[in-house]
């Protein structure tokens, strides 16, 4: 079977060995009460999640704005009067376990719903990656996280682009995508010879600037069976049955 890595830290510093792909990552580190009021302080709005963790479990949205702290965790949002109150709620929820902290990017919006964009990126029959395909998937009402697990819909990339670009910069935003999905495999790889496929997730700001949000060694494929394309799927599936049998 390709390799898997449980931790987002380990895979956010192989990430940052690329050069390119370097300045996309939001400024992510270790969870600390100290550092949780830095980033606070210079972002204004982090999420703190889980450093092993799968569907977006436990992943919390964290805002500081004129003296008033509040985190979200699921739909429901806790207000508090000082940073050591909110603290001490948000340990509560961490029970202990190792969290990340990362800049809060204000993600693009479909419908009133934050939506982020997963790419997938495999070995091919060739031994080289290859961008294999891409959905979008948007949160579900005041959710905070897009997982189709969480309650996320899958929605097909190009209705939730084309209609906010011209034809020529969206082809040229598909083409941004397909090359970091395979700068993000090969730069994984590098570090863990034994990943053969990656999920990345890309979250956009008012700018259309990508963000890479999350890394994942073990990305669902089944997900792409909704799109309309089934040749997309196929292929998919081709490719994870050839390296599969060639470990």
């Amino acid at each position: 079977m390709p390799q898997h890595i449980g931790s987002k830290w380990k895979k956010t510093t192989a990430l940052m060995n690329s050069k390119p792909l370097r300045r996309m990552i939001p400024t992510t580190a270790k969870f600390s009460v100290l550092q949780l009021k830095r980033m606070l302080e210079q972002f204004g709005m982090v999420y703190v999640k889980p450093d092993v963790g799968s569907h977006g479990n436990g992943v919390t949205r964290v805002e500081y704005s004129k003296g008033h702290y509040s985190f979200q965790i699921g739909k429901r949002i806790h207000a508090f009067r000082s940073y050591d109150l909110m603290v001490a709620a948000l340990r509560k929820q961490i029970k202990g376990k190792r969290y990340l902290v990362q800049k809060g990017i204000h993600l693009l919006k479909h419908h009133g719903r934050r939506f982020d964009i997963r790419i997938m990126a495999q070995i091919n029959l060739r031994k080289q990656w290859e961008t294999t395909g891409m959905i979008g998937r948007v949160a579900a009402p005041r959710k905070i996280i897009t997982n189709f697990h969480g309650g996320g819909t899958l929605t097909p990339v190009n209705l939730l682009l084309s209609y906010r670009l011209s034809r020529s910069d969206y082809y040229r935003k598909i083409r941004e995508f397909e090359k970091m999905g395979v700068q993000a495999g090969r730069t994984i790889r590098k570090r863990f010879p034994g990943v053969c496929e990656i999920g990345l997730d890309i979250g956009m700001d008012s700018t259309y600037t990508p963000w890479i949000i999350e890394v994942n060694t073990a990305p669902d494929p089944y997900i792409f069976r909704k799109l309309r394309d089934p040749a997309i799927f196929r292929k998919i599936r081709r490719y994870a049955k050839a390296y599969a049998r060639s470990r």
